[in-house]
């Protein structure tokens, strides 16, 4: 029986497990050996048979290679093409951003002359109490540029109607009246530049337009305004369709909660993407077009194709499905326009300068309250000094690739939404400061709603004291909160109850010991334990903690007694909360527990703890 020659070759063995250069050659040179022995039998390097294998060796090494390498840019962890690790770092929802600036508050000063008020009291010129307007520009000795924030007002006054800025006397006449005032008032500068670049656009239509702004290290987009007037809002994504606005409180607490906080429409928005190869940040508008009124979410496909009704036949054709995404829901793309973009570019581990280095004012804005003379005028701008304080920080250099790689992990888990206790507690303390600074919240389960969470939030005022959360406040927490929370969960707002307490101390030293030198030592150790920045709401007292703290004191033999107490009231002219707790009752276990939702505050340290030597 005859065995076909096709049936042969079906029978040959191959391997599929060689990738590189020597094992494809030797299996290539083993299978030609074996099926082709004669038609060539030299296979030498010199020859044409190691010619052709070499050839095909090197074809086969080739596609191994490069197949590794496309299927390891596949996966983040191995990828090493920046374009490629760039995809992977926008597909998690990680933003490539340059260099940081550096945040510093800085003193500014003025010396206005006095004047005689209606009273009879003499008190700085309201007049000269100029504003020193936002977008000031100060200089430091390293020649990094920072601007000033929020304007800073001189004529401010506080709820007693004292001027909020801190004031000295400069100069006295011959009788001892003052004749000159220092007014010292901070505000809170950042470092960068400002520039306003103009895009022109064409009157043809091109769905997601992009802009290229021409700096580097782009901190942040101030505004982007066309001629028609018409801002655009930068948004996380196109599908976003709202943006948070501030307006100025009018009401009464405003001192806490400076601006109300809002919801508006933005069908004209961007998104922002910066490139780590090029540095340049890239803004990309919606899809809309603004003359058309687009009111549903997804076209109707039915009226991008062509009419057939009243046809019993009909041809083939074709649609355009890139009409699909011809929708507002993405945004509008500008048309026919000229685009105006303000931005602050600028940043660096440079930019976090020393305390005492920005002394220069580079561009001075500013206004007077008043009408004033103009020597006065001039008197009042030539003395304005600044200086900060503390050193700048916050500045940093741009991450590399490898960095920005770690952060993929988190960014994966992270969710634009309100899901655990964590996300809740997450999202009110980033809420915008403007809008109100929550200090402390905490997170209870509701008994009555399974589906409810309690959120007990406490504020401080001026003083760094705990205060009641205004309601400005809540409701712009309520508006914030509401756009992550999930449909079927519902939050409380409530206020925390402050427990104001005093501690009372009684010792044993060392006889050889200064006693008063040892009370006031173990006096200042508490004063540090019982700091409000170490208590959080619903955190309990543990008795032995304090006990260790004044145990551990130098000097300090024993501790005879111990003894926490209720603030409530005013005593001795000293006001408190109207808090009733009793700390016999709840202390268990050497702990001493709040009622739920409450936060225990040691107000007046210098007063409420008290120690005694026997």
């Amino acid at each position: 029986m005859t065995i076909s020659a096709k049936k042969i070759r079906l029978s040959r063995n191959r391997a599929y497990l060689n990738r590189d250069f020597d094992s494809l050659r030797a299996e290539l040179l083993k299978y030609a050996q074996t099926y082709f022995p004669d038609r060539i039998s030299d296979f030498s390097e010199a020859s044409l048979g190691g010619m052709l294998l070499d050839f095909a060796a090197f074809v086969g090494d080739t596609n191994a290679f490069y197949l590794d390498h496309q299927f390891g840019e596949l996966n983040v962890e191995t990828a090493i093409e920046t374009r490629n690790i760039e995809r992977h770092l926008r597909l998690a929802g990680v933003t490539i951003s340059g260099a940081s600036p550096s945040v510093v508050d800085v003193d500014f000063y003025i010396e206005v002359p006095a004047e005689t008020n209606s009273e009879g009291s003499i008190q700085p010129q309201a007049a000269g109490l100029l504003t020193i307007q936002e977008t000031t520009t100060l200089k430091a000795n390293n020649g990094v540029t920072f601007t000033l924030t929020e304007s800073i007002d001189f004529s401010e006054t506080s709820s007693d109607g004292d001027l909020a800025a801190d004031v000295q006397v400069s100069e006295t006449d011959g009788s001892g009246n003052p004749t000159y005032y220092i007014l010292k008032a901070t505000g809170t500068c950042t470092s960068g530049e400002y520039k306003t670049q103009s895009f022109q656009i064409p009157n043809s239509f091109v769905a997601f337009r992009t802009l290229t702004l021409s700096q580097e290290n782009i901190a942040e987009i101030i505004s982007v305004i066309d001629s028609d007037n018409n801002e655009y809002y930068e948004v996380g994504s196109l599908t976003q369709d709202t943006v948070f606005h501030g307006i100025l409180n009018a009401d009464s607490d405003n001192e806490l909660v400076k601006e109300n906080l809002e919801l508006l429409p933005a069908p004209r928005r961007f998104v922002k993407e910066t490139s780590y190869q090029t540095g340049l940040t890239t803004l990309r508008f919606g899809s809309g077009r603004a003359e058309t009124l687009d009111n549903d979410i997804i076209p109707d496909p039915s009226e991008l194709a062509i009419p057939l009704y009243g046809k019993n036949t009909f041809s083939r054709f074709s649609i355009d499905p890139g009409n699909l995404l011809d929708t507002q829901t993405l945004g509008i793309s500008p048309v026919n326009t000229t685009i105006s973009i303000e931005y602050r570019y600028g940043g660096g581990l440079n930019h976090n300068v020393v305390s005492d280095s920005i002394r220069t004012m580079s561009g001075l804005r500013y206004t007077f309250p008043g009408s004033v003379s103009q020597s006065t005028a001039q008197s009042i701008r030539n003395s304005i000094d600044v200086k900060n304080p503390e050193p700048a920080r916050g500045g940093d250099d741009a991450l590399t690739l490898d960095e920005l790689r770690d952060k993929i992990p988190s960014a994966r888990n992270a969710q634009n939404r309100i899901v655990t206790r964590e996300d809740l507690l997450s999202r009110v303390y980033t809420m915008p400061s403007s809008f109100g600074r929550v200090f402390r919240a905490g997170i209870r389960s509701n008994p009555n709603n399974p589906l409810a969470t309690q959120l007990y939030i406490i504020s401080r005022d001026n003083q760094k004291n705990l205060v009641t959360s205004p309601d400005t406040l809540k409701k712009n927490l309520r508006t914030y909160l509401n756009q992550y929370r999930l449909i079927s969960d519902a939050i409380d707002i409530l206020d925390t109850e402050v427990l104001n307490i005093g501690v009372a101390f009684h010792i044993a030293v060392d006889p050889s010991a200064n006693k008063s030198s040892v009370v006031q030592n173990v006096i200042a150790d508490l004063k540090s334990y019982f700091d409000i920045k170490n208590f959080q709401i619903d955190t309990p007292i543990n008795l032995s903690e304090v006990r260790n703290i004044i145990i551990n004191g130098k000097n300090v033999v024993s501790v005879i007694d111990l003894e926490i107490e209720n603030k409530t009231g005013t005593i001795n002219e000293l006001e408190y909360s109207d808090a009733n707790f009793n700390v016999t009752a709840n202390t268990i276990k050497g702990l001493v527990i709040g009622t739920p939702g409450s936060i225990f505050e040691v107000k007046y340290p210098d007063t409420d703890i008290i120690g005694s030597v026997s």
